[in-house]
């Protein structure tokens, strides 16, 4: 399927759900830092972001979300911890904690338009090791963003993250891959954290694409949790991951999500 390109009317929408997305990420990457302190479950950092969306009259958009059309997801944010590298489901069971490794991913619909970020939260002191995974992958992104305008290439991004990540001896989640976002959750193009220069979908003005690398300690190699949504790494290291929804613009981009 081709890309879409969005209206300069509807990216100044996705731009309003940006900042609502960006806004929620911030809450609860502040609440989540009372953990070091005091109780507290992935359920109840799901149920604020639940009552942040919806007084910004906007609505989480991987709730109930179904990728196979079967298995809604039961969250409206996933919330994953060390190992677990996205789609982690929120438990009033799974207490966060000093020293863990917390990712969260977040869709926003408002006004009928989809926005996706994520972000890695360093829960009060962490291991250097954690804290290194965690500052590389959001280098990444950075430094892929830097191959995102208009008649650069999906390969461009993917090999400028992966030439990076590798560098520092981490590893490229090659199983899941960014995406092409607005009308709908998931759209065209798929966008690899890897690749090759000069090759893939040409991005064009107009384009809404969210980027997301997700890099492993030990390997890229990932593994589906019992619970049929969680990823994991398979050897049990630990994984970050951040993202970004972006709109092509005509010698760059720009962020909707910042």
């Amino acid at each position: 399927m081709k890309p879409s390109k969005k209206s300069k009317k509807e990216i100044a929408l996705l731009r309003e759900g940006g900042k609502i997305l960006s806004d929620t990420l911030r809450i609860l990457a502040e609440k989540s830092q009372e953990a070091v302190n005091s109780e507290l479950s992935t359920k109840t950092l799901d149920e604020i972001a639940r009552a942040e969306i919806a007084k910004r009259k906007a609505e989480p958009s991987f709730l109930n979300y179904a990728a196979d059309g079967e298995n809604g997801f039961p969250g409206a944010v996933c919330i994953s911890l060390n190992n677990e590298i996205v789609h982690g489901v929120p438990s009033e069971k799974r207490f966060i904690k000093e020293g863990d490794l917390l990712k969260l991913d977040l869709g926003i619909k408002y006004k009928g338009l989809f926005t996706d970020s994520a972000i890695t939260v360093s829960i009060g002191k962490v291991s250097e090791l954690a804290q290194r995974i965690s500052d590389v992958t959001k280098k990444s992104l950075e430094i892929g963003l830097e191959q995102i305008y208009h008649g650069s290439c999906v390969g461009n991004f993917g090999n400028a993250v992966e030439n990076y990540v590798t560098s520092t001896k981490f590893h490229i989640v090659r199983g899941l891959v960014g995406h092409g976002v607005g009308y709908e959750v998931h759209e065209a193009p798929q966008i690899p954290s890897y690749g090759k220069p000069g090759k893939g979908v040409r991005f064009e003005e107009g384009m809404v694409i969210a980027l997301e690398p997700m890099v492993n300690e030990l390997s890229s190699e990932i593994s589906l949790a019992p619970d049929g949504f969680t990823f994991e790494t398979q050897e049990g290291g630990l994984s970050a991951h951040f993202e970004h929804t972006m709109a092509v613009t005509k010698n760059g981009f720009e962020l909707l999500t910042k």
